[in-house]
């Protein structure tokens, strides 16, 4: 069973004063790529932070006198790195500046950080918040070619609001969460931000259709993927999940039905196959991305009326089979 992983902790306090900017640097270089500092005392600069990972998103909590952090060119050409940063601000002032845009993130905010480009942040004392790195293809698939916003995006209320109650929920309780658990809900994450940023999906019945006619194209080819799943179908064509199961939910279904009636059908072909006489019944049910074998027997036997070595033992009469053509029989395996 996944065990929940700790939050890492550390502090300037671990080191004498004179110490302390440099080691900040050093870790916040750790978390996530080299920048530029300034620091508006570096005589006795404090600061602490708490690390939640994984191998796909990362959680870092902050704390910390005033500090402004840059990027130039000469810094992403020497470190590159295209994931983006979310910052949220619980207190304190940021000010923010990009080639794109300037402003101040203010506490109720959060702001999308490209770190491919030039910026710069800057926080004033006892600033405190949580920034979260968000892998830049989750947002291109989610977000359907749009560019994410350069301004700050409102906490407040609608939408806003249920994102901000998450994030407080991953801040407070991540070193309570599996990493499996903490990915998952990363990913919900991205997906309220890029509802957030789209606004409504698209509601025509000729939108709907569209999309719906390309997810069940897109499945029907590649059902065999045991790791597809409807995120994955909705990040291959370009439309966020939301879209994809608008789109379905119009025609009486779901992501989730499609693949697994898609998989079903190829597991009664593959089961009828020579070519996968030698393949058991658990491996073709491992194969197509059944969990288990008892839960692979159940859903065959519902949607076929006949349990999978009942249709593997049956007789099968070859389709060129006519008069005077003796059938084909395939063997049990």
């Amino acid at each position: 069973m996944d065990q929940p992983a700790a939050a890492d902790s550390a502090t300037t306090n671990a080191v004498a004063p004179r110490e302390r900017a440099d080691y900040w640097t050093h870790l916040i270089n750790m978390y996530h790529c080299r920048l530029g500092y300034r620091f508006a005392d570096r005589t006795d600069f404090r600061g602490h932070t708490r690390l939640r990972r994984t191998n796909a998103y990362q959680l870092v909590s902050w704390e910390s006198d005033a500090v402004t952090y840059l990027r130039d060119q000469k810094l992403i050409r020497a470190d590159p790195d295209d994931d983006y940063r979310l910052i949220v601000p619980f207190a304190g002032r940021l000010t923010f500046g990009s080639e794109e845009a300037r402003g101040e993130l203010l506490t109720g905010t959060m702001c999308l950080m490209a770190i491919d480009q030039p910026f710069s942040v800057s926080m004033s004392d006892s600033s405190r918040g949580v920034i979260i790195t968000i892998p830049r293809a989750e947002l291109r698939h989610r977000l359907n070619r749009a560019a994410p916003p350069t301004g700050p995006l409102d906490l407040t209320k609608g939408l806003g609001r249920v994102t901000a109650g998450l994030i407080g929920g991953m801040y407070t309780e991540s070193a309570e969460l599996t990493d499996r658990q903490f990915d998952s809900v990363s990913e919900r994450l991205v997906d309220l931000l890029c509802m957030q940023i789209l606004g409504e999906p698209p509601t025509s019945p000729t939108q709907l259709t569209a999309i719906a006619t390309a997810a069940r194209r897109y499945i029907q080819n590649h059902a065999a993927d045991p790791d597809l799943t409807g995120t994955r179908v909705a990040a291959a064509l370009g439309w966020s999940l939301r879209q994809i199961q608008l789109a379905l939910r119009a025609t009486g279904t779901t992501p989730s039905e499609i693949i697994r009636e898609e998989r079903l059908q190829l597991a009664r072909d593959r089961l009828r196959s020579p070519a996968y006489q030698r393949s058991s019944i658990a491996d073709i049910a491992s194969d197509l991305g059944f969990g288990s074998a008892s839960s692979f027997n159940k859903a065959f036997r519902r949607r076929f009326d006949a349990t999978p070595s009942q249709l593997r033992e049956a007789p099968l009469e070859s389709p060129r089979s006519g008069p005077g053509i003796p059938p084909i029989i395939t063997g049990a395996g």
